[in-house]
């Protein structure tokens, strides 16, 4: 007796596509944080920030089940 085939696995597109517009987002706010340096130093944490979460979402995008 054999098992029905689950749904395939492999890495969510819209998780990824998510990922990579956080990612521009953190290098436009970090290519406006080097322009404003000087004065604003919370522009290059908001860039860490949406760094940190666009790894965080490309890592889930590969971790989660993918739905067919």
């Amino acid at each position: 007796m054999s098992e029905a085939p689950g749904p395939p696995r492999g890495p969510s597109l819209a998780l990824f596509a998510v990922a990579f517009v956080v990612m521009l987002a953190a290098g436009v706010l970090l290519g406006l944080a080097a322009r404003e340096f000087l004065r604003e130093t919370g522009l290059v944490w908001a860039s860490i920030a949406l760094s940190g979460s666009a790894v965080v979402l490309a890592g889930l995008a590969v971790a989660l089940p993918r739905r067919s």
